[in-house]
């Protein structure tokens, strides 16, 4: 990666978009903040993060080396966040980057802000030899789909007479 931050100015505030520094207690709090926000809003599920969550998120994303987040903030406040945990691709035998949360608060929507963070994103992911992105978005968050498509992401599948692939979970409490 040739830089960690990347300026950018959408008028006429002044945005910066960077990678979060996990020690740093600035980017700490903003992390908890803006996934908790986004937890709250109806794409992200309409309900706070635990305390537990809020507690321990930051410490345990540190202890994970293959777990990085990418933050923007619009001067002091922060405005966005970016998840992302690298996975591994056995067909291409090479890492992957699975893009896990995109936040951006509410007000700050509409001002492409999650379009420069996924930038940086991808400038992280290619810099650790990632062969893709991949992410999961909800079929009536019409907004994210589209910033999705026009930045290159598309739905995934082998073989078209086989369809496009489902995502599927299993909780393990």
């Amino acid at each position: 990666m040739t830089e960690a931050t990347t300026s950018l100015s959408p008028s006429p505030s002044s945005l910066r978009v960077c990678r979060a520094d996990y020690a740093d207690p600035v980017h700490a709090r903003a992390l908890v903040q803006l996934l908790d926000s986004y937890a709250r809003d109806p794409a992200g599920g309409g309900k706070p993060l635990s305390d537990f969550a809020k507690t321990h998120l930051v410490k345990e994303l540190a202890a994970r080396p293959q777990a990085f987040s990418v933050l923007a903030f619009d001067g002091d406040e922060a405005v966005g966040l970016v998840n992302c945990i690298e996975g591994f691709s056995t067909f291409a035998c090479r890492p992957l980057v699975n893009i896990h949360d995109v936040a951006v608060l509410p007000g700050h929507r509409g001002r492409r802000i999650a379009e420069k963070m996924l930038a940086l994103v991808d400038e992280i992911a290619r810099e650790r030899g990632a062969c893709k992105l991949t992410l999961e978005v909800l079929q009536g968050n019409l907004g994210a789909v589209k910033l999705y498509e026009r930045v290159g992401f598309g739905g995934y599948q082998l073989d078209p007479a086989m369809g496009q692939a489902r995502f599927f979970q299993k909780w393990l409490d």
